[in-house]
C-alpha cells in the first residue's frame, strides 16, 4: 500500500511539473490560439530570441569559413538582443518553409535580408524597412549580354523561393528565358562561374559584396527588375515583439550605432530606419 502511494504521489507531482513547464513554442502557440499577446514576454522569459535564416545569403546572414554565422543583419540583431537583455540565437532554415517556421513557433523573427512583397505583408507582421534594394542581373565580364533584352534566350539563375524567382517568372524577360531555380544564391553564382547558366538575378545587396569580396570577374548589367526593401517578418499577432525590435532600431539609428555597423559592412549608412 505504501509504495502504491509513493508511486501515485510522484505521479501526481511528475504531473503538474510538466504542466508548469511548457517550451516557448506552447506559449507561442495559446498565444496565438487565444488572441493575447505575450510575444515580448515570452522572449523576456525565456532569456533567447530566435532568429531564423538561411545562413548562405551574404553579406545579410551567412556561414562563414570558421563555420560561424555572421552579417550584417546578425550584427544589427546581436546589439538588438544587447539592449534588450536577452541572448541571439541564430536558427538556419529551410527558406521555402520559413513561414512554416515562423507559425510553429520554432524561431521568433525571419532576419535575412527579406525582401517585401504584397504575400508576406499579408502573412506576417513586418518591421519598417530597414533598408533598400534592388533586383539585378549579374553576368561573367566577357558575356556577350550587354542589357537585359540580350538575356532573352539565355539561363538565368536565381534562388528558389526567394521574391527575386517570382519577379523574374513574372516579368516579360521571363517567359523568354529559362530560369533555373537553385537553392541558395552562391550556388547559382558557382553555377554561372561554370557555365552552366548563363546569368544570375538576385539582389544588387548581395552582388555588389560578392563581386568586390570575391574579387570575381563578373558585372552587374546596367538595367533590372524591380526596387525592393528589406524587413523583418514577425507572426501575425506579434505587435509587442515587433514594436520592440522596432523601437530599438530607431534607437539605434538615432545614436550613430546603426550608421556604424553599416559602415563596417558596406561603406557608408545604407539604411533607411527613421
Amino acid at each position: 500500500m505504501l509504495k502504491r502511494i509513493l508511486t501515485t504521489a510522484v505521479a501526481v507531482t511528475m504531473l503538474a511539473v510538466s504542466a508548469g513547464c511548457g517550451s516557448k513554442e506552447d506559449s507561442d502557440a495559446k498565444s496565438t490560439a487565444s488572441g493575447e499577446d505575450n510575444s515580448l514576454q515570452a522572449v523576456m522569459d525565456s532569456g533567447k530570441f530566435v532568429l531564423g535564416l538561411d545562413a548562405t545569403f551574404k553579406p545579410m546572414g551567412y556561414t562563414d569559413e570558421n563555420d560561424e554565422i555572421v552579417g550584417f543583419d546578425i550584427d544589427v540583431a546581436e546589439e538588438v538582443c544587447k539592449r534588450m537583455g536577452v541572448e541571439l540565437v541564430k536558427q538556419p532554415i529551410n527558406w521555402d518553409t520559413k513561414e512554416e517556421d515562423l507559425n510553429a513557433g520554432r524561431i521568433d523573427c525571419i532576419w535575412n535580408g527579406m525582401s517585401v512583397n504584397p504575400s508576406r505583408a499579408e502573412s506576417m507582421n513586418l518591421s519598417d524597412p530597414y533598408m533598400k534594394n534592388e533586383m539585378v542581373f549579374v553576368v561573367p565580364a566577357d558575356s556577350d549580354a550587354k542589357g537585359m533584352a540580350d538575356l532573352s534566350d539565355k539561363k538565368i539563375g536565381v534562388q528558389n523561393g526567394s521574391t527575386a524567382q517570382t519577379i523574374l517568372e513574372e516579368s516579360e524577360i521571363g517567359g523568354t528565358c529559362s530560369v533555373q531555380a537553385l537553392a541558395t544564391n552562391i550556388e547559382a553564382l558557382q553555377q554561372m562561374e561554370l557555365g552552366i547558366v548563363d546569368a544570375v538575378f538576385l539582389d544588387s545587396i548581395v552582388a555588389g559584396y560578392e563581386i568586390t569580396s570575391s574579387g570575381k570577374d563578373y558585372v552587374i548589367l546596367p538595367d533590372g527588375l524591380q526596387e525592393e526593401e528589406y524587413a523583418i517578418g514577425f507572426r501575425k499577432n506579434d505587435q509587442k515583439l515587433r514594436d520592440e525590435v522596432q523601437k530599438i532600431l530607431g534607437e539605434m539609428k538615432a545614436d550613430g550605432t546603426l550608421g556604424e555597423i553599416s559602415t563596417e559592412w558596406f561603406g557608408s549608412d545604407v539604411t533607411t530606419v527613421k
